[in-house]
């Protein structure tokens, strides 16, 4: 293979991954048919697959986070990336696992971790994602003023129940004791 094409190949790794981590796989043992129907499942969620060259995926990913997937980039690799994370890619790898066993997980990358093999990605899918992670947060510094409400409301609501039971037992005609 000429520089010129080398060159181009690794600007395109460059331009389909950009900043994105990514999931490295084999799909050695799938047949065209099995291959396309996995494409075609991640497509809807928006997540990609490239097969790539060893040697210029290295090339083009030194100077980044990618970078720590070299332990893993042996052999016939793709690599999978695309979605909101790479946490959401490997849930939706780790599923196609049960319906396409042949698919081999060799290792993922998150802010320049890597997860490697079938228990790193296992471990990886169980992440929670950023959204679910910000929704954790939020929920972990309004509890405190949630609990503060609370505790200024409870004393207001006592006095109001015993205001309006008071209130029904007069429009019902009752007598209310005098409280000495």
């Amino acid at each position: 293979m000429s520089k010129p094409v080398k060159n181009m190949m690794i600007e395109e790794y460059r331009e389909r991954l950009g900043e994105h981590d990514a999931l490295v796989v084999s799909i050695r043992g799938m047949d065209a048919f099995q291959t396309n129907t996995v494409r075609n499942d991640l497509r809807k969620k928006s997540i990609r697959m490239t097969m790539v060259r060893n040697d210029l995926f290295r090339t083009a990913f030194a100077e980044s986070g990618l970078k720590a997937l070299d332990p893993v980039m042996n052999g016939q690799n793709t690599v999978v990336y695309g979605a909101e994370s790479v946490v959401e890619v490997a849930r939706e790898i780790v599923e196609l696992l049960k319906a396409f066993p042949d698919i081999e997980l060799k290792g993922a990358v998150l802010d320049g971790e890597l997860f490697e093999g079938t228990d790193g990605v296992e471990r990886l899918s169980k992440f929670p994602t950023r959204e679910e992670a910000i929704g954790q947060a939020v929920g972990l510094i309004l509890g405190p003023g949630r609990k503060r409400v609370a505790q200024v409301q409870g004393p207001g609501r006592n006095v109001a129940g015993l205001v309006k039971a008071i209130e029904t037992k007069l429009e019902a005609g009752e007598t209310i004791a005098a409280v000495s």
